[in-house]
């Protein structure tokens, strides 16, 4: 919201106008409050960081995207990966790959996708053994 809105509504229409301003950005600040619970709250009703996949979720990551963009679109609140670093979450898929997001300010700084090395000896899935 800018600020400007008020003192123009109060040089334009006087207390009327500064009141229709006031209005405004409360109903505004109640609009973002009511977004963040909801996004809250589906996050908290999934598992902790878990991601139905973890290359897809890494497709769609973006530099300096918010906090609550990225609880948004995994549904899942982050696993913590470093103690003294809040700031520092992982999700993980069922597959074992997951997404380590580091975030400065509540936006997105760095992330890395790391997926879990396959057993030499396993055949890629959906390969057929050899006869």
């Amino acid at each position: 919201m800018n600020p400007v809105s008020g003192w123009v509504g109060w040089w334009q229409y006087g207390v009327r106008g500064l009141v229709f301003s006031i209005t405004l950005v409360v109903f505004w600040l109640v609009l973002q409050f009511n977004r963040s619970m909801r996004v809250l709250r589906r996050a908290a009703e999934s598992p902790l960081g878990s991601i139905p996949s973890a290359v897809m979720f890494n497709a769609k990551l973006r530099p300096r995207m918010q906090v609550l963009e990225v609880l948004n679109m995994t549904r899942s609140l982050g696993r913590r990966v470093d103690q003294a670093n809040d700031e520092i979450l992982a999700w993980r898929d069922e597959g074992g790959s997951e997404v380590v997001v580091t975030f400065k300010d509540g936006r997105i700084v760095h992330w890395k996708l790391e997926r879990p090395e396959a057993a030499l000896d396993d055949p890629p899935e959906g390969a057929r053994p050899a006869e």
